[in-house]
């Protein structure tokens, strides 16, 4: 991507970079006050800015006609709110409501046979035959069953895109984000790249307003959750207690989707020796999904815990296989986690105890209500609003619809110092821009290659950890220029298939509480793009 060239837009980088080494980008403009409820302009922006990807043209108008008490209420209620256009605008992308097992059958058995047969016809010419997905040629010939296969991450991200634009549900979106970051799976992990699309579907999406608990079992059970931390191939470290099970074949060769782990067969040796444990799952589960590091849990605990949830498996993974409590590898011994004695003879219900512990702890509570109001409020939590949000967590028995209330409905997520405190992510940043703009995407695959232009791309993610959600990941040098650059292209017309009728439209969108920096460079734009790019460049933009 080029730089930007115009003498105006330099400029502005360069007010946005001093502006950011002065420490504007970690504070709030002075007499940003708001009280809850008012209905004005400023206090609709924010609410459109912290519950949902920004406001589109006439949201704030929309909104202060609704009642801002009102458009809340509904936000956290998704399943009553009507969204007519999103079946049009995701009609196109085939694998959205594909199951796992429907999405190998397409799109990985394909590559796995190509790659078995080239690795027999190398075999019987003695050659060094080229595998299946590599090219001979790099530049001028890409595999395409490989090419079909990028397609379910592909569709994936262009659905959570799409969403993020042009869905009424905003608040279920940002959550929807929101639970899978903290759950997080990389589609660059083997097989996961085909599980994601249900896991987003069926794990996360139903369950970001509903018991805690439910989403926190769905996930465990999950295979693409199974699959990422290993846990499909964590058996009792006294076992393997099962007999060697055949793989599917698929012709005369081995197709590698194994009934039950190859950790827990008998006699295997190399790569399938036995490996008996895998503590990855049990770590992380209390570490970042539940009980935060500072949670009062120690290794012993860790060690219990994979205990607990050793022959919680998959069945076939490359197979598209659902999960499956496989007791011949499980530890049946008895186990104590955090103080709990789980008794020995359990099976799978060892580790819903877990679960049932896990989620009713007090750490629990305040790891998600820190985290949510993180989110939503501050990059530095209010103490006694995480106390409150904790408070009705316990005593909703995880009701995160509640919990997201308490947040939502504070003194504290609509006083001045909430005002533009949150640096927008390259996602949120994206997503209210082409919301400001009133975009029409045709595809949105382009924008999916500019996020990860951006440093974030989609369903990508390395570490448990997820991305991060304070200032300090996303505002440095490069990215203020990336998002300028970006933001001259949507604004000319330039992103393919996006198309921006009215770059006008998106000057109302900051409102009148810009810096006199900001409005001076604003106004030396000398077209309508040049002016909304300057916008949507601007350092209060770049919050919410």
């Amino acid at each position: 991507m080029q730089r930007p060239q115009s003498p105006v837009v330099r400029a502005a980088i360069a007010a946005a970079l001093v502006l950011a080494g002065t420490g504007w980008l970690g504070r709030s403009p002075a007499g940003a006050a708001a009280a809850a409820f008012s209905n004005d302009d400023k206090t609709i922006l924010h609410v459109l800015n912290r519950i949902g990807f920004g406001p589109r043209p006439g949201d704030v108008e929309r909104v202060k006609a609704l009642g801002l008490q009102r458009y809340i209420d509904e936000q956290l209620r998704p399943e009553r709110i009507a969204d007519p256009n999103m079946s049009a605008r995701l009609s196109a992308l085939a694998t959205l409501g594909l199951s796992n097992r429907e999405i190998a059958d397409t799109y990985e058995l394909p590559q796995l046979q190509a790659r078995q047969a080239q690795k027999k016809d190398a075999a019987q010419a003695g050659d060094n035959a080229p595998a299946a997905g590599d090219n001979v040629d790099k530049g001028r010939m890409p595999d395409p069953l490989q090419q079909k296969a990028n397609r379910v991450v592909v569709e994936l991200s262009d659905q959570k895109i799409l969403r993020a634009v042009y869905s009424e549900r905003q608040l279920q979106e940002v959550l929807t984000d929101f639970w899978f970051n903290h759950f997080n799976v990389d589609a660059r992990k083997g097989p996961d790249r085909f599980m994601l699309t249900e896991y987003e579907r069926e794990v996360i999406r139903p369950h970001v307003l509903g018991k805690f608990h439910d989403l926190l079992e769905a996930d465990a059970k999950s295979p693409a959750m199974l699959f990422y931390l290993d846990n499909w191939m964590s058996a009792d470290p006294n076992g393997p207690h099962m007999q060697p099970m055949a793989a599917p074949r698929m012709g005369r060769g081995r197709f590698g989707g194994l009934m039950f782990p190859p950790a827990a067969r008998p006699n295997a040796q190399g790569k399938n020796a036995p490996k008996g444990l895998n503590e990855n799952y049990g770590r992380e589960l209390m570490e970042l999904h539940t009980l935060g590091v500072d949670g009062g849990y120690t290794q012993k605990d860790v060690t219990e815990v994979a205990r607990a949830f050793t022959g919680w498996t998959i069945q076939n993974p490359r197979l598209g296989g659902g999960f499956r409590f496989e007791p011949r590898i499980h530890d049946e011994g008895q186990k104590i986690v955090l103080g709990h004695v789980i008794k020995a003879g359990g099976g799978e219900r060892d580790g819903e105890q877990v679960l049932d512990i896990l989620a009713k702890h007090p750490s629990t509570a305040r790891f998600i209500a820190t985290k949510l109001v993180r989110r939503f409020v501050s990059d530095t939590p209010p103490p006694a609003l995480v106390d409150r949000a904790a408070a009705r967590f316990r005593d909703t028995d995880g009701d995160l619809r509640e919990v997201m209330r308490t947040i939502l409905t504070s003194p504290e997520f609509f006083a001045p110092e909430s005002y533009r405190a949150k640096v927008k992510t390259p996602f949120e940043f994206v997503a209210s821009a082409l919301r400001a703009t009133g975009a029409d995407i045709q595809d949105a695959t382009p924008l999916v290659r500019e996020m990860q232009r951006l440093g974030q791309p989609l369903y990508m993610c390395q570490p448990p950890t997820g991305y991060k959600d304070t200032a300090d990941a996303w505002v440095n040098t490069g990215a203020l220029v990336n998002r300028m650059n970006f933001s001259l292209l949507l604004a000319s017309n330039k992103v393919p298939r996006v198309t921006v009728a009215d770059p006008s439209t998106v000057n109302t969108i900051l409102g009148d509480d810009v810096s006199e920096t900001t409005r001076s460079t604003i106004a030396k734009a000398t077209n309508a793009p040049q002016m909304a790019a300057l916008t949507l460049g601007a350092p209060e933009f770049q919050r919410r």
